[in-house]
């Protein structure tokens, strides 16, 4: 194998397994940027000796090793030179005592039984609500998703400085709050647990519809937004919410092919060819649904949005659609989550199941919004219901309004011509 693949293998390799690496360090170590540190120091060892030697039999096994006698040697620098004297009790020689000095027998062993426990806590930690949400998406990509600075600065469209110092900041935020290791017990697991899709959810919105940029879609923070969802659902399988989330992403990502044309520019759902649906992710999605409903979850905020994507996809063609179906989840959202943004994608189902007029109305009342106020959505929404109404000359203002506040490329290409469309006889 030549340098350059044996390179690429162990970058694909590390993105599979920096996450339980981190989260082994981080249990041993209690800090999550030394464990960081540390499992970035087994990866250029991997980089430097493979090349050479040939990637081992249990790739994954080795850089645990590695990384773990590196924690352990930490931990006795500590107690050598008297660093953290207060933590220096029964514990810390456990923890010395517990961990294998001999990578060989971490190597025979395998991974730890308890990777999943480490996940976990690894998962609640990255997320937690100490952290400003854009430091626990830029952290969560880190630790959990395996991706550089460089990679999460191009994904999100801002200066990779700015990524790095998200960064920073967030694991000194951790330090500096003295945050536990540690999944949150029964009573915080809901707010925490809110936390943590949050997150997730937002890393799958910027892949799905991306907010600036030239590209409509980044199918790679879609796939590692799922990825996450997918951990975390095997970790917490009864948690409803969770496979509510991880449903409402399957199914959304199920449109990636349909949703951009041959030019790359968007096609919306209603004009997308549903023969390009992935059936396999619409099936995963729809069972992870069930999973949700069986668990009592059915009207749980991701769960009513996942139901109303199942909407979507059962549907054979866009007229066959169950809009009043739609509508009806919309508002049994609303009440669960009210927000700006629902009653907006309410107000769609509303003039797709009742006519346009019906949508208008709620939407003439979103305009004082103060959350709407630079929200591209709102006037292009607005212009359709007034298209179809007839008020071209009201919709093609609105589009063109909707047009100036986007910040992605691909998607003011669209708005500009659906102005321009705004003739009477269309």
């Amino acid at each position: 194998m030549t340098t350059p693949d044996c390179h690429r293998a162990i970058e694909a390799i590390w993105r599979i397994e920096s996450a339980r690496i981190i989260a082994v360090l981080a249990r041993m170590l209690r800090d999550v940027g030394e464990a960081e540190e540390l499992a970035q120091d087994a990866l250029v060892e991997a980089l430097e000796r493979w090349p050479g030697a040939g990637i081992p039999d249990n790739p994954a096994a080795w850089l645990m090793a590695v990384a773990k006698n590196r924690a352990l040697d930490q931990l006795r620098r500590r107690r050598l030179h008297g660093q953290k004297k207060g933590e220096l009790t029964y514990e810390t020689e456990a923890r010395l005592a517990a961990a294998s000095p001999d990578p060989a027998d971490v190597v025979a062993a395998g991974l730890d039984d308890n990777i999943g426990d480490d996940l976990l806590r690894l998962v609640f930690t990255a997320c937690h609500p100490v952290l400003p949400t854009e430091a626990r998406v830029a952290l969560t990509l880190r630790l959990l998703g395996g991706l550089s600075t460089e990679e999460i600065a191009r994904a999100f469209l801002v200066p990779e400085p700015t990524v790095a110092q998200r960064i920073v900041r967030a694991k000194r935020t951790l330090a500096e709050a003295r945050v536990p290791f540690e999944a949150p017990d029964a009573a915080q697991m809901t707010l925490r647990l809110a936390s943590v899709l949050q997150v997730i959810y937002l890393i799958f919105n910027e892949g799905y519809a991306a907010s600036a940029g030239h590209d409509w879609l980044r199918p790679a923070l879609c796939e590692e937004a799922l990825r996450l969802g997918r951990i975390l659902a095997e970790l917490m399988p009864d948690e409803a919410e969770v496979h509510g989330l991880v449903g409402l992403m399957e199914i959304q990502s199920s449109r990636a092919r349909a949703r951009i044309g041959p030019d790359g520019a968007p096609v919306l759902l209603l004009e997308q060819d549903r023969g390009r649906w992935d059936r396999l992710l619409i099936r995963r999605g729809l069972a992870a649904l069930e999973r949700a409903e069986r668990l009592g979850g059915a009207f749980g905020p991701y769960a009513l949005q996942a139901a109303i994507a199942a909407c979507h996809a059962r549907a054979p063609t866009a007229a066959a659609t169950d809009w009043g179906r739609i509508a009806a989840l919309y508002d049994a959202l609303a009440q669960l989550a009210p927000s700006p943004v629902v009653e907006l994608n309410r107000a769609v189902a509303l003039a797709m199941a009742f006519g346009p007029a019906a949508g208008l109305e709620l939407v003439d009342k979103l305009t004082a919004e103060p959350a709407l106020k630079h929200y591209h959505l709102l006037p292009s929404v607005r212009g359709d219901f007034l298209s179809k109404l007839g008020r071209f000359d009201e919709a093609r203002a609105e589009f063109e309004r909707a047009a100036s506040l986007t910040q992605n490329s691909r998607e003011r290409t669209l708005l500009l011509a659906r102005a321009k469309d705004c003739t009477p006889g269309d």
